[in-house]
């Protein structure tokens, strides 16, 4: 792999990490487009550390916010009746679903989920979810702070389904939210602060692949590609959804899966 590839797919897992139309999916077809060789799984590892950084820059004055008042309610001795802690309480329980099916589907995921037909099968099919989804969601008044411990396990188990790829862990945890009537920016916001836990689980996991990788100039260029645009795909998204719809990224998904459909049938007309 080049460099300019690994900056190419950089850009492409901070892109699809964050907005909901699928990093796994997108670093599964990108390659098989492009006619790249596939991608070590220590590159992958990388990719999603640098998009660890990415949702930590971007919400290190929430977490801090979190964190510190639920000490503080902790001293107290009213841990979950203060905002801060019952959010943390319900960040933990909406990961334990994706935690537990990380580990029980890790060998399905890293193998049997990762071909591009599946992709466009889910590309398409998540693509209506949010549709359906984001209609839901006209005139939704549920915030951030309003999370309920029921509607926390319900995202929580939507996100644990992003295990295949194409379905996307911010697309499934934003429909979920939007579903129950949150508001557009508040699902966002609550999906990414859940991305923290489970990314950084995710890639502790497989820290030792990462360490085996070889050209660590390459590993290093796809991370600060993903951590920067992650970034800016956070921003941009939450600044997005404050005025307008989830549309446009319905469409998205719709054009790739059917782009994904066009080329297969040219491969087999071929």
């Amino acid at each position: 792999m080049t460099i300019g590839q690994a900056i190419v797919l950089g850009i492409v897992q901070g892109l699809g990490e964050y907005l909901p139309i699928s990093s796994s999916g997108h670093l599964i077809v990108v390659p098989w487009l492009l006619g790249w060789s596939v991608q070590s799984l220590s590159f992958d590892v990388a990719l999603h550390v640098g998009t660890l950084f990415a949702v930590l820059w971007a919400f290190a004055g929430d977490w801090w916010r979190l964190l510190s008042g639920a000490w503080r309610g902790l001293r107290a001795g009213r841990l979950f009746q203060s905002e801060e802690g019952r959010l943390l309480l319900c960040l933990v329980l909406a990961s334990i679903p994706g935690a537990v099916a990380g580990v029980l589907l890790e060998k399905w995921a890293d193998t049997t989920f990762r071909t591009p037909a599946l992709v466009g099968v889910t590309m398409a099919v998540m693509g209506l979810v949010l549709l359906l989804a984001d209609r839901r969601a006209e005139g939704g008044t549920g915030t951030l702070p309003s999370v309920s411990l029921r509607d926390a396990m319900i995202i929580g188990t939507a996100q644990a389904l992003a295990l295949v790829p194409g379905v996307s862990r911010s697309g499934s945890t934003i429909s979920a939210a939007l579903f129950l009537r949150y508001k557009r920016e508040d699902a966002a916001r609550f999906s990414f602060l859940l991305a923290t836990p489970i990314t950084a689980g995710a890639a502790l996991m497989k820290v030792p692949h990462l360490l085996k990788g070889g050209d660590h100039g390459v590993v290093l260029a796809g991370m600060l590609a993903a951590a920067v645009v992650g970034f800016a795909s956070i921003k941009f998204l939450l600044a997005y959804v404050r005025t307008r719809n989830y549309r446009p990224f319905v469409w998205y998904r719709l054009a790739f899966a059917l782009l994904i459909a066009v080329v297969y049938f040219m491969h087999w007309r071929g």
